[in-house]
């Protein structure tokens, strides 16, 4: 390369491709076969050969297959302003011998003398006896050096302590904050839940339909994708206290696959934030209502395993519960995996710390449908919740996944949403309100799962743990993720694949038969597979052959007397019988031409000096078919077919690239066509080279004709055929 640095492995590279091509050439002298893998190796190994000067020096493989290399040694000289490195030992890798160069004396040694081969108190002070000053010395330097390194240690591990509880601090310049300056829309998000973030990059917007959605300002951290959530300056005194502290602590060790990865808290005035992993498909509400389609009940099933998943870790965790389950604290990651948030930090999140969650979520009472009904009777209730509380709010959920509503669990009542949540927490109505819930759009045995979830009382509803059995349960053969799905319906398509593949491929067989078949009927059928594989069709010379034309006697007053469509189906008629009849001769129908037939033989696979017997016999055929065709809608009618025969050398070959046709040139032709015209209706013209190809022949009823002027020729003279011994058709 100009300019540039080669890679050193290229010269490895070629050093190996030239020992190659060295053991290639002597195996080849020596009569071995190359292809031998272990014969090449054998013959690499060893002195079979000559050692390979190369870019990387002498190449040479002992016979344990490895490389005997060269070495050098330089001395460090000075030069002028610089230094050099100066050449003035050599190692023979091949002879096993170290030679110095003639550089040896122009080398000024360190002290004036060349080093010695063994230092004075050997390599390893074995030829002197220490001094006990230097030994006490020694021990002096170790003990202080251990104890500063314990010093040190005690130090390191302090430091580590009060880094590991407060790792979760981060640092706001850390966090690159993606440009807000326009309306925030999330990829794959419906129209009808756009969001518009606000001017003080608060978490809670509003979407068109007055609903309050969670949508935070995206940014990133340490290569992650992050979501952020602003709690306010009020938040500042709050950080710092025991019970805020030990829950951060608590949110930092929870980690699980459905759960929103914490990564910690920003405490930096004006920007106390929570830092939280993004889910870039939004929540599942997004996802519910920005489908077009109908779910897929595998999708269903899947979300509603991974909530119930990440709730089932929640509920074992110190946390307890989760406290605020709904469709907007459920993320979708680019793995279409459920993720929950919503949960834990309440005292920083809240306003004050007497406010319930209810208070600072949910302005808007459709927020509170996913509530517990003994929970909206409490005058504050807790902020995280309770367990039994969160199967009903799951329950409610769980509704959502089937039904696919539109604006909440019910939207099919006319309403109030304070109305509605009256209704849910009475505790006097005889039966409770809960969102319809169809068995058409699921099995029974979700239905009545989602029943005992919402159970008016709690200690009837079940678990997690249960409802995480009933949902495997419930599953297509046992498939809880959508990727196990797949795998299963890939699993299904490959073993029927091959049956797909073999039926598919008879299918294309026969199509591609059928093309062959038509294609054969048009052009020869060598010819036609040359053009299929897209070669050139060259003219070819053929010495002999002998040509076959006919037409109809009085065609053109034929016509007049007929509509268009009798003489379509009279041609037809004529030319369908005519090719019926050369199927039992080895003749070419080259083509047709208004009433006028043309074939040949001997081409375009030669057949010797058969093709005059070949045409001859199939004119006869003609001949006599003629006589006894009727015209449909003129029976009384007789066909006068005239036929003319020539036998001589041709040139045919393909013409044309649209509608190709197989062409026959030369004169041999246009006398054939010359015998044809000037023949007598019902008789059969030859020419003088095809009577005495036939008189060679033998067995032909010949009758001269005489001397007749041909249009572009000199008189020629032709003959009649009149019949054929041991032919049985009736002339």
């Amino acid at each position: 390369q100009e300019d540039g640095e080669v890679s050193p492995y290229s010269a490895y590279l070629h050093d190996a491709v030239l020992l190659y091509a060295q053991t290639v050439a002597w195996m080849v002298k020596a009569g071995r076969d190359v292809r031998d893998g272990r014969q090449l190796v054998s013959s690499l190994k060893g002195s079979n050969q000559t050692v390979v000067q190369g870019i990387t020096g002498p190449v040479f493989v002992d016979s344990r297959g490895e490389r005997h290399v060269d070495y050098s040694v330089y001395a460090l000289q000075k030069s002028g302003n610089g230094s050099l490195f100066l050449h003035f030992l050599h190692y023979d890798s091949y002879q096993k011998v170290i030679r110095p160069t003639g550089n040896l004396s122009n080398v000024m040694w360190p002290h004036g003398s060349l080093p010695e081969d063994r230092p004075g108190c050997g390599f390893y002070n074995e030829l002197c006896n220490p001094e006990p000053v230097i030994r006490v010395t020694l021990l002096i330097t170790a003990s202080g050096a251990a104890i500063l390194g314990l010093i040190l240690r005690m130090q390191k591990g302090k430091l580590q302590r009060q880094n590991k509880d407060m790792w979760w601090q981060i640092n706001y310049d850390n966090i690159i904050v993606l440009p807000q300056n326009k309306p925030f829309q999330r990829e794959n998000v419906s129209n009808s839940s756009s969001a518009t973030i606000s001017a003080d990059l608060r978490s809670f917007v509003k979407s068109q339909q007055g609903e309050e959605l969670f949508y935070a300002p995206v940014g990133f951290y340490q290569g992650n994708h992050v979501a952020i959530r602003y709690v306010g300056d009020q938040a500042a005194a709050r950080v710092r206290k025991c019970t805020v502290l030990q829950e951060i602590q608590l949110m930092c060790e929870l980690r699980h696959e459905n759960i929103v990865h914490f990564f910690g808290v920003c405490t930096e005035s004006p920007n106390i934030c929570i830092v939280n992993q993004y889910c870039k498909k939004g929540s599942l509400k997004d996802v519910l209502r920005s489908s077009d389609h109908a779910m897929d009940w595998i999708f269903k099933i899947s979300f509603a395993y991974d909530i119930v998943s990440g709730m089932l870790f929640l509920h074992r965790s110190p946390l307890g519960s989760h406290g605020n389950l709904k469709p907007s604290n459920c993320l979708v990651d680019g793995r279409m995996q459920v993720k929950l948030m919503g949960f834990g930090l309440w005292e920083l999140k809240s306003c004050s710390p007497q406010q319930s969650h209810f208070m600072w979520t949910s302005p808007c009472l459709a927020e509170l449908y996913w509530t517990a009904p003994e929970l909206l009777r409490l005058p504050e209730s807790p902020w995280s919740g309770t367990p039994k509380g969160d199967v009903y709010s799951f329950a409610i959920l769980m509704r959502e996944l089937i039904h696919h509503p539109d604006h909440g669990p019910f939207d099919d009542l006319q309403e109030a949403p304070d109305e509605i949540i009256n209704r849910i927490k009475d505790p006097t109505a005889s039966v409770p309100l809960r969102p319809s819930l169809s068995e058409e759009k699921s099995n029974e045995q979700i239905v009545a799962m989602v029943m005992a979830c919402w159970d008016e009382s709690p200690e009837k509803r079940p678990t997690f743990l249960s409802i995480k059995k009933t949902l495997r349960e419930a599953s297509p053969k046992g498939h809880m993720s959508m990727l196990d799905s797949m795998v299963s319906k890939l699993e299904v398509y490959a073993s029927h694949l091959e049956e797909a593949v073999a039926e598919r491929t008879s299918q294309l067989m026969a199509e591609k038969r059928k093309v062959e078949k038509l294609l054969s009927t048009m052009l020869p059928s060598f010819i036609g597979a040359q053009l299929i594989a897209g070669k050139s069709v060259e003219p070819e010379h053929f010495e002999s052959v002998t040509i076959f034309f006919s037409d109809i006697v009085g065609f053109t007053k034929l016509c007049s007397l007929s509509s268009p469509l009798q003489v379509v189906k009279l041609l037809n008629d004529l030319y369908s019988l005519f090719d019926h009849i050369i199927e039992a001769y080895d003749v070419y129908k080259v083509e047709t031409i208004g009433d006028a037939y043309m074939v040949a033989s001997g081409l375009p696979i030669r057949n010797g000096s058969q093709h005059v017997h070949e045409i001859a016999t199939m004119s006869l055929h003609f001949l006599s078919a003629t006589i006894h065709f009727q015209i449909g809608h003129m029976p009384e009618e007789k066909l006068g077919l005239r036929i003319g025969l020539h036998t001589g050398p041709v040139v045919a070959g393909v013409v044309g690239i649209i509608m190709p046709r197989y062409c026959l040139f030369g004169d041999t032709v246009n006398v054939a066509s010359r015998m044809e015209s000037s023949s007598l209706p019902l008789r059969i013209q030859v020419s003088q080279s095809t009577a005495g190809a036939l008189l060679a022949v033998g067995g032909y009823d010949l009758q001269k004709r005489g001397t007749i002027p041909v249009k572009g020729k000199e008189e020629q003279t032709t003959f009649w055929l009149k019949g054929k011994e041991g032919f049985t058709i009736s002339l």
